[in-house]
């Protein structure tokens, strides 16, 4: 009769275990992030557009500070950054490096949203 080695392995330690379960954990995170990217990209370019638009026309049109106009912002908007360029008057909103937009003021116009070609021309 053949018998087996009796190999017993030694018991993981629970550091190992869970090195196992976060390395798992963070690649189902970035799954789940690359399956959406389209979808985030989307919602993205929505917030920044709106928010270089709200933020100009509180800026220029309003005479705000752009601190003071961040409070226009809807929830969840926090993500969002601004910068302004007074010598061209824009205002730019930019999110997670991902997605930005910029508006100018345009005297009687009031603030517009730039296609990247305009900005890109210049």
């Amino acid at each position: 009769m053949a018998t087996g080695k009796n190999t017993t392995r030694p018991p993981r330690s629970k550091k190992r275990t869970a090195l196992y379960v976060g390395g798992l954990f963070l690649l189902i995170l970035i799954a789940l992030f690359v399956y959406n990217f389209a979808t985030i990209k989307g919602q993205l370019d929505v917030g920044t557009a709106y928010g270089a638009r709200a933020a100009c026309s509180c800026h220029y049109v309003g005479g705000r500070d752009i601190d003071d106009c961040r409070k226009d912002f809807e929830p969840g908007m926090g993500a969002i950054g601004l910068s302004v360029d007074d010598t061209r008057k824009r205002v730019t909103a930019s999110a997670l490096l991902i997605e930005s937009a910029t508006a100018e003021f345009r005297e009687g116009w009031g603030c517009v949203i730039l296609t990247d070609k305009q900005l890109q021309s210049e």
